[in-house]
């Protein structure tokens, strides 16, 4: 992407967002790339970059492992692998080792599904491969600690062994010694030592010509006398000769290894490219969930649709601070390609056209960016700033002469993919001569299908955003009983500057306000007057707009429980009458299997017995019986349509029921357990206990039945 000037990335803050994705980085393979960060403009480059970061914010958010804990520099070692005839030392090469097994477990992490779950870090590997075999031979020749094992050839064998015992038979004879020489008196305290790489005794200076041997060194108090005995001079020059021997076998063990693997080198580098391209990755990552960033919608063209996006940097500070953000919502396109935003100073005017710009760079370097995932942003080859006082002392140049020369590159270079901010046009000279300038540049930059953000307190910009197409109106709103800012941006409608307010608020004498007042043009006052009210107007509106949306959503959110409830007893109304329904079948299906089995008892029955006829009555008794309850069942339906039952005991003349055939008569007379029933004409005894005493139904109930 080209950017002017050359301080753009400075002036839109993107240095500093740098500098907090270098506090997440590990390797220097990740912190050479933050520190030479590109912005692109190829879409496939961008897309890729922003789901790889998406897709490592998602491992991270579910706490899911990766490996990629391997952090060490090894450019140096890997270039003196490549080089022939070099040699790498143990130490080396357990570095390598755990580059090595670092490598082979990112590639074990990528099994079939994770490929298919993460597609976009899954491009990291998919041009390389594992190769186990490096590390098998490495394995073969080092320890965990570096140092070459004693199988690594058959000569280092035979030395360290021949070492082994050489050593024990010296530490043997100087035991011996030591003995000898204590029971003389002739050692120090310290009885031994090391020096020059030799065993040697400690000896007091006054004694050290009574011991044959080799004088090595004295101490600094000339006290005590190191010296070789004469019994192990032979033994130590053997093993110093075999400790020769070792190290050039090590040595050239080493070189050996060195040179096997010199073929695997470039291989090696792409292992510790992968395991520094994941730790970038994870540093995106990692500042993406800082800044609470998504991925939006990326099409390759000249387009912005922001919603409720943040400055990332003012959201950081905000966050730590416990302090709100207001977001920016934002729509450019082709109906409407240059912003013209106005309102008082200090309201966010240029915190909005830097949220605009820092978020465009970082989407355009790979960052995902603090908006909506639903936000739409395009893809840009220019980006044009120029925001602040640029006098320039070194050229001679005057704020209003630099301000022009910066306008003189924009409209020779400015096309349809072109992003460019400008804070205060046509500030630093006469309003009437720099607002008409700022007009016709303004035209030519909408003429040139350029996209972006003007801010301005001039009164004809505000006015020729609703006459020229493609350029559109916006203000900061402004809270002028409080005379603080809202810092919300509002498209569509121009703003007030609020200047007489701020300056009655503040307390400055009236009398020089309306002084100041009729110095400016009546129509420009009006206006500006009509601007304020208008924007006043319009939070109030909003305000309402707001209240009357959250009893919207109450209303929503209680119809809805209220279908809910509904939903739930309909529910429950339909389980029982299912119950019901399950209860009456599951009675007709015992009723019909009984009957089954009845009559196969009596198939059974009349083949074996000559009493045919007794089979036939059982029979006719058996499926006629039916019939009987059903009639029995319509006079208890008749009768307890009439009457109701009561459990009160019963006297001459209450009505009764018999349990037996349902039939209701008078009780004439009770003799003891019996009783005399009037059932129509005849009278009829009968047990006490068969009859239950009734009550008939008012007529307006039974009619209700």
């Amino acid at each position: 992407m080209r950017l002017y000037p050359e301080s753009a990335m400075v002036q839109l803050e993107f240095d500093k967002v740098q500098q907090l994705l270098l506090n997440h980085v590990k390797t220097a393979y990740a912190h050479h790339k933050v520190e030479h960060m590109r912005i692109h403009t190829h879409i496939q480059y961008i897309e890729t970059e922003l789901r790889q970061t998406h897709e490592f914010m998602l491992l991270l958010q579910t706490a899911q492992y990766f490996p990629g804990d391997f952090h060490k520099n090894l450019e140096k070692d890997l270039k003196l692998l490549s080089i022939p005839g070099a040699m790498l030392t143990g130490e080396q090469w357990v570095l390598i080792r755990k580059l090595l097994e670092t490598a082979g477990n990112i590639f074990r992490w990528f099994d079939s599904e994770r490929r298919l779950a993460f597609p976009a870090l899954t491009l990291v590997v998919n041009n390389s491969y594992y190769e186990k075999v490096i590390r098998e031979m490495i394995d073969a020749v080092v320890d965990e600690l570096g140092v070459v094992k004693d199988d690594a050839s058959e000569d280092l064998q035979r030395i360290r062994q021949s070492l082994y015992r050489k050593r024990n038979e010296l530490r043997r004879v100087f035991d011996r010694i030591i003995q000898k020489m204590n029971k003389q008196g002739y050692l120090a305290d310290i009885e031994e030592s090391f020096l020059n790489g030799r065993r040697v005794l400690a000896v007091f200076a006054e004694n050290k010509r009574m011991i044959k041997g080799v004088l090595h060194g004295e101490s600094d108090s000339r006290q005590t006398a190191f010296i070789e005995p004469e019994e192990t001079t032979a033994l130590n020059n053997e093993i110093f000769s075999l400790e020769n021997e070792e190290h050039k076998e090590v040595q050239r063990i080493l070189r050996q290894l060195t040179a096997s693997l010199q073929p695997y080198a470039a291989l090696m580098q792409t292992y510790l490219d992968i395991i520094g391209e994941f730790d970038y990755i994870r540093a995106k990552a990692k500042l993406a969930v800082d800044m609470n960033a998504q991925m939006p919608n990326v099409v390759n063209k000249a387009h912005i649709e922001l919603k409720k996006a943040y400055h990332p940097l003012l959201y950081l500070y905000n966050k730590q601070s416990g302090k709100e953000t207001v977001p920016l919502n934002l729509k450019l396109d082709d109906k409407g390609r240059i912003l013209v935003i106005s309102g008082p100073n200090a309201g966010g005017k240029t915190v909005t056209m830097k949220t605009i710009g820092l978020c465009q760079m970082m989407l355009q370097a790979g960052l995902l960016v603090p908006m909506q995932a639903d936000s739409v942003m395009g893809i840009f080859k220019q980006l044009f700033i120029h925001i602040g006082d640029t006098q320039s002392i070194e050229f001679e140049l005057s704020t209003y002469s630099s301000h022009l020369q910066h306008m003189k590159y924009f409209l020779e270079l400015a096309n349809g993919k072109t992003m460019f901010f400008i804070d205060e046009l046509g500030s630093g000279s006469d309003p009437n001569l720099g607002g008409s300038f700022a007009e016709v540049i303004m035209e030519e930059l909408a003429r040139k299908h350029s996209m972006g953000v003007v801010t301005t307190h001039y009164l004809n910009l505000k006015v020729m955003a609703n006459r020229v197409p493609g350029i559109i109106n916006g203000a900061m709103q402004f809270d002028e009983e409080k005379l603080t800012p809202l810092y919300r941006l509002v498209v569509g409608k121009p703003g007030s500057s609020y200047t007489f307010s701020i300056a009655e608020r503040i307390g400055l004498p009236k009398a020089l306000i309306a002084r100041a007042r009729k110095l400016v043009d009546e129509d420009h006052f009006t206006l500006d007057k009509l601007l304020n009210r208008t924007e006043q107007d319009l939070q109030r509106l909003e305000v309402r707009e707001a209240e009357l949306h959250k009893l919207m959503k109450e209303n929503e959110r209680l119809k809805k429980e209220m279908e809910k409830v509904m939903n739930r007893e309909k529910h429950q109304q339909q389980v029982e009458l299912l119950k019901q329904q399950n209860k009456f079948r599951e009675e007709q299906l015992t009723y019909l299997k009984e009957m089954e089995r009845k009559l196969k008892a009596m198939v059974i029955e009349w083949r074996k017995t000559d009493n045919k006829e007794e089979v036939v009555r059982l029979i006719h008794a058996l499926l006629f019986k039916q019939k009987e309850k059903q009639v029995a069942e319509k006079k208890d339906k008749k009768v307890d349509s009439k009457y109701t039952e009561t459990t009160e005991p019963i006297a001459e003349g209450d009505k009764v029921k018999m349990k037996k055939n349902r039939q209701v008569g008078v009780v004439k007379e009770i003799r003891g357990k019996k009783a005399i029933v009037q059932v129509g004409v005849i009278p009829i005894t009968i047990d006490v206990a068969e009859l239950v005493k009734v009550i008939e139904k008012p007529v307006e109930e039974e009619a209700t039945k």
